[in-house]
């Protein structure tokens, strides 16, 4: 017997997404801490220590001052790759520390 209703399973959870907004939004910053090591490789993952989203804001610690100094140049390509990979542009800047 064959369902009237039935849809795949993408979606479906993307018709929930849509409606919730809130998930969506945490959702995507989860992806942009995940995009961190994703983007920039495993070459800055080993001189990270601690990454986290708060209030728009993509906080980093980094265990490299000459690393930090470099991506500070680089700062407004890497919130672009990020968003990008995040597919919503939540990041509004990047803290180094």
């Amino acid at each position: 017997m064959k369902k009237i209703n039935s849809q795949p399973l993408s979606k479906a959870l993307s018709d929930f997404f849509d409606v919730n907004d809130g998930l969506k939004i945490k959702l995507a910053e989860h992806r942009a801490v995940k995009g961190w090591h994703e983007v920039l490789g495993e070459g800055v993952s080993k001189y990270t220590n601690n990454v986290y989203f708060k209030r728009n804001v993509l906080y980093v610690h980094l265990t490299s001052s000459v690393l930090r100094a470099e991506l500070l140049l680089n700062k407004e390509g890497l919130i672009e790759k990020i968003n990008e990979y995040a597919e919503i542009p939540v990041i509004r800047d990047i803290v180094l520390r």
